[in-house]
């Protein structure tokens, strides 16, 4: 009488019988030398805990009021008025470009050049649009030099930087004004000499010193000279103002 032996025993014969003639050695192969530790838990549930968001996730600009995003804009641009009257090295004026306060900037000087109404043909300035595109066109003219000559700033970081650093002669404009109120003489005309020249100096150290890490070392003289140009024309013409 014969029995039949259980099926994991026969499983464990066939697998002895295996490996005793070599096959299926290697997939098995230091089996024998794995261990579980009993420390380890083998139960429970296999989650990813999902966190709640935090409100300031859930925030965005288009729900707050206007009046705080009147305000964060206009310190942003305080902020970038004072980087350019003590300029250094820093890149806050081209990672958070904007136009608004090369606008502001465009507009009080083009205003203050005007020097009458703008139907006076025999005022001393030059009419609103001639500041206004010399200016701009100007500006343009030396992001596209600087873009051909290797420039890794985008144009309108170029157009912001170069904007912004036309706050030393606004300045200059609006102390000319003043001096022009009290006379026209020699002495009123060193006083804005020196005022202007100096004022021309801090645009375009404050130009460069944001734009020079921008442009190939073997190519910054060619970048800085149409600079130079720039803010001598507008220099130019602030010097050379007569009110009507």
């Amino acid at each position: 009488m014969t029995y039949a032996r259980p099926l994991h025993v026969a499983w464990a014969a066939k697998m002895a019988a295996a490996e005793g003639s070599g096959v299926g050695g290697p997939l098995f192969a230091g089996l024998a030398d794995v261990s579980i530790s009993e420390d380890i838990p083998v139960e429970g549930e296999i989650t990813v805990p999902v966190g709640s968001r935090s409100p300031d996730e859930d925030y965005s600009t288009l729900d707050e009021p206007v009046r705080d995003t009147i305000m964060r804009d206009l310190k942003a641009v305080g902020k970038k008025f004072v980087h350019v009257m003590y300029p250094k090295k820093s890149s806050a004026l081209l990672r958070d470009w904007d136009l608004w306060g090369p606008l502001v900037l465009c507009v009080s000087l083009a205003l203050m050049l005007q020097g009458g109404s703008a139907d006076s043909k025999d005022d001393g300035g030059p009419q609103f649009a001639e500041v206004f595109v010399i200016i701009w066109f100007g500006a343009v003219v030396i992001t596209l030099n600087s873009k051909l000559l290797g420039g890794t700033i985008s144009f309108f970081q170029s157009l912001c930087v170069l904007g912004y650093c036309v706050l030393p002669l606004t300045v200059a404009m609006l102390v000319c004004r003043l001096v022009l109120l009290a006379g026209s003489g020699t002495v009123s005309f060193i006083i804005r000499l020196i005022v202007v020249v100096a004022m021309f100096g801090w645009s375009t150290l404050a130009s460069t010193a944001f734009l020079a890490d921008s442009q190939p070392p073997n190519r910054k003289a060619l970048v800085v000279y149409p600079i130079f140009l720039f803010y001598f024309v507008i220099s130019w013409m602030i010097l050379t103002f007569t009110p009507q």
